[in-house]
């Protein structure tokens, strides 16, 4: 298995988010990355490969540079004030207040959080900017004739929009390695997101884009986060018109209706002519995930890995959620496995 593993994960490590009331251990801790190389290396995988810098203008293609400067500037902001502990947004713009620039610190977080729970803490930046090398390295791997590389990374990114951080993401790996994929000279780019979550920052990046299709196998957010995107009748505008799918499935969905489902996401993305493939990679679909309502099994996630190796694509995987430690390695190594015997 080709594998670029992020080795300064372990740097965003924030102390705890509020869940349904309690404050609770964030759920999206380096535990999870420590399980999953663990499961790894039990299943003989010996090297994780390291990734290279590429600097920040890929992240700044996709993230304008007052977003980029906000989260690389905050911490050192919020700790020149004497603060220590985490910092957790709690005041938003919502529409009745003015969306303004300003320089308090609590007001300048929320200007750019969509959700509280996703700390800054002092290493954020620096776990999140190594990831993006992490997975344009690994797209380099593929650029250069391999089938699939697997970014092993954290904190994830699918929910960050381009200049708004939720759901645990930050810097948004998927929509800046599609737009990378695209400056390599790939035409036709699909984001093909398999987190129980729908992928709302690929979705809203671009939406009025035709070059790159997004499709989201996901909990539907009349019930899940992000609850305020995801719906299937969100297809795109402009020039994207037609280029977004959403399948959105219901809590306690099993492994058969989400392969029903992927069976449209596959018809579409042979559809529009894809040339590269990148898959946010959650195995938060799994049955015990605490934050989660599907019902697959851990035998399922090898199937899904042979699904997602039939559409012939080069691919790249990139890690995302899945938060019941316990099986996320085993989960996240079928699902490879799976696509390297379909792919041989």
């Amino acid at each position: 298995m080709n594998i670029f593993l992020n080795n300064k994960y372990a740097k965003h490590n924030a102390q705890g988010e509020i869940h349904h009331g309690e404050i609770v251990p964030a759920f999206e801790n380096p535990s999870r990355l420590n399980n999953i190389i663990a499961c790894f290396k039990e299943n003989g995988v010996e090297e994780f490969l390291q990734p290279t810098d590429h600097g920040i203008e890929p992240i700044r293609k996709i993230h304008p540079d007052h977003y980029v400067t906000f989260l690389q500037t905050i911490w050192d902001e919020w700790a020149a004030g004497g603060n220590t502990k985490d910092i957790v947004p709690y005041v938003w713009p919502v529409p009745g207040l003015k969306r303004m620039h300003h320089d308090d610190l609590p007001a300048k977080v929320g200007n750019y959080a969509f959700s509280s729970d996703s700390s800054i803490t002092a290493g954020t930046w620096e776990a999140a900017y190594e990831g993006v090398q992490t997975v344009l390295s690994a797209l380099d791997f593929v650029d250069n004739g391999n089938r699939m590389a697997f970014a092993l990374t954290r904190p994830p990114g699918h929910h960050a929009h381009a200049a708004a951080y939720g759901g645990y993401c930050f810097l948004n790996n998927g929509a800046i390695a599609a737009q990378y994929a695209l400056d390599k000279g790939y035409k036709k780019v699909c984001i093909l997101d398999v987190d129980y979550h729908h992928g709302n920052g690929a979705q809203d990046i671009f939406y009025e884009r035709s070059d790159v299709l997004t499709v989201s196998l996901h909990g539907h957010p009349a019930t899940n986060f992000p609850f305020y995107l995801g719906y299937d009748h969100e297809k795109g505008e402009g020039d994207g018109k037609g280029f977004n799918l959403n399948l959105g499935l219901a809590d306690g969905s099993t492994f058969a209706d989400w392969e029903n489902a992927f069976v449209t996401a596959a018809e579409k993305v042979k559809q529009v002519g894809a040339d590269f493939m990148i898959v946010p990679l959650g195995v938060d679909t799994y049955e015990g995930d605490p934050i989660s309502k599907f019902k697959l099994k851990s035998e399922d996630f090898l199937q899904m890995g042979r699904l997602l190796a039939e559409l012939g694509l080069p691919t790249v995987f990139q890690m995302e959620g899945g938060y019941d430690v316990g099986p996320i390695g085993q989960n996240v190594y079928n699902v490879l496995q799976g696509f390297e015997d379909a792919a041989k």
